[in-house]
C-alpha cells in the first residue's frame, strides 16, 4: 500500500488460482453461508451474507465483470492492507489489471465494476471497514511486475506472465513496450494442475488434493511416496516444456532475446523447466505484479495521468 496525499493506493491482483495484494496472498476460492461459519477466519460479512475468502476454487471466466465474487476479493484484499497499517477507515484508490490483450476492450467496464459502489461498508473478520473509493487504474497484467527494473530491458526481451488461467507474452525492446507484440494464451498453471490429477487418477486409480499438487509445484517436492511425486514431476516437466513450445511459437529465440518469467508459473519453471539459467530470469515474489500496480499508479497519479 502507498499514500498519495492521504489517499490509500491499494492494488489487488485479481489472478485465478490467488489473489494477492503487495504484501498478502489468498486463494481464489469463496464459499457463501447465510449464517455464521463455524471455524473463523478470512469471513468477509456483506449484504447480510457471509463468505469464507480463500476456500475452494474458482473456474476460469474470461470476464470478471460478469463475477460478483471478484468484488468481494476485492473488498478483502483492501481490508487486509488497511489491517496491516491498524486502519478501518481510508480514501482509497484501486491498482488493478486485466490480461494483456483484453485490457482495451474490457478497461472501463472493470473499472465501473469495481467502482460501482464508491462507500463500501463491510466487515472483514469481526472488524468493520468503511472505504471511500476516489479512484480506479487499470493496467495490464505483467508488465507491472518489471517496470522498476526496466533499467535492465536492453536489446530485445520476452516477458512471460504465467498465472493460473492465463499467460501473457510482450515483447519489451529498448526499454519500451511493443503493444503490437503482446498476446494472450488460455495456458496457465491450472492446466498443468488438471493433467497432473488426472495423470495420477489414470494410473494409480486414486484422487489427489489439489493442494499436494500446488506443493510439488511451488516448491519441486512434497512429503508423499515417491511414484506419485514422480508422476506429478513427470507432468510439470511435460507442461514446462509446453510452456517454452508456445513461447517459440511467439518467435522466442534464447540466442536473440533474454527472457523474463513473472507470476505463479515461474516457481514451476524454476523446478522442471530445461533452460539457460544465464538467460532466463524468473521473479518469483507472487506478490510483483500487484507492487507494480501501486508503483505506476502513484507515480500517475504525481503526473496527474491515469490509465
Amino acid at each position: 500500500m502507498k499514500d498519495f496525499n492521504g489517499t490509500k493506493i491499494i492494488a489487488v491482483d485479481h489472478g485465478y488460482g490467488n489473489i494477492k495484494t503487495s504484501n498478502t496472498v489468498t486463494p481464489a476460492g469463496i464459499t457463501a453461508y447465510d449464517s455464521p461459519p463455524v471455524f473463523s477466519g478470512n469471513i468477509l460479512e456483506h449484504g447480510g451474507k457471509y463468505y469464507r475468502i480463500g476456500d475452494g476454487r474458482k473456474e476460469f471466466v474470461p470476464d470478471k465483470c460478469m463475477d460478483g465474487d471478484y468484488y468481494l476479493f476485492t473488498m478483502a484484499g483492501i481490508a487486509k492492507e488497511l489491517h496491516r497499517e491498524r486502519l478501518t477507515a481510508a480514501d482509497v484508490h484501486i491498482s488493478a489489471g486485466l490480461p494483456l490483450t483484453w485490457v482495451r476492450r474490457q478497461r472501463e467496464d472493470f473499472r465501473a465494476y469495481l467502482m460501482k459502489c464508491p462507500q463500501m461498508n463491510f466487515r472483514f473478520n469481526g472488524t468493520d471497514y468503511r472505504i471511500n473509493l476516489v479512484g480506479c487504474s487499470i493496467y495490464p497484467q505483467g508488465y507491472p511486475a518489471i517496470v522498476e527494473r526496466l533499467a535492465d530491458f536492453k536489446g530485445t526481451n520476452l516477458l512471460a506472465d504465467i498465472g493460473n488461467g492465463t499467460m501473457n507474452i510482450l515483447y519489451i525492446n529498448n526499454k519500451k513496450p511493443v503493444e503490437s507484440r503482446s498476446y494472450t494464451e488460455k495456458y496457465g498453471v491450472n492446466q498443468c494442475m488438471i493433467a497432473a490429477r488426472n495423470a495420477i487418477l489414470d494410473r494409480f486409480g486414486i484422487k489427489i488434493e489439489d493442494s499436494i499438487i500446488e506443493q510439488i509445484l511451488r516448491y519441486g517436492t512434497a512429503d508423499i511416496g515417491k511414484p506419485y511425486l514422480d508422476c506429478v514431476t513427470q507432468t510439470a516437466t511435460a507442461y514446462a516444456d509446453n510452456i517454452f513450445a508456445t513461447l517459440r511459437r511467439y518467435e522466442y529465440n534464447p540466442e536473440l532475446m533474454r527472457l523474463y518469467v513473472v507470476g505463479g508459473g515461474g516457481c514451476l519453471l524454476k523446478h522442471f523447466g530445461n533452460f539457460d539459467r544465464d538467460r532466463v530470469t524468473v521473479i518469483d515474489d507472487i506478490c510483483a505484479t500487484a507492487k507494480g500496480y501501486e508503483f505506476l499508479a502513484y507515480h500517475a497519479l504525481r503526473r496527474k495521468e491515469l490509465p
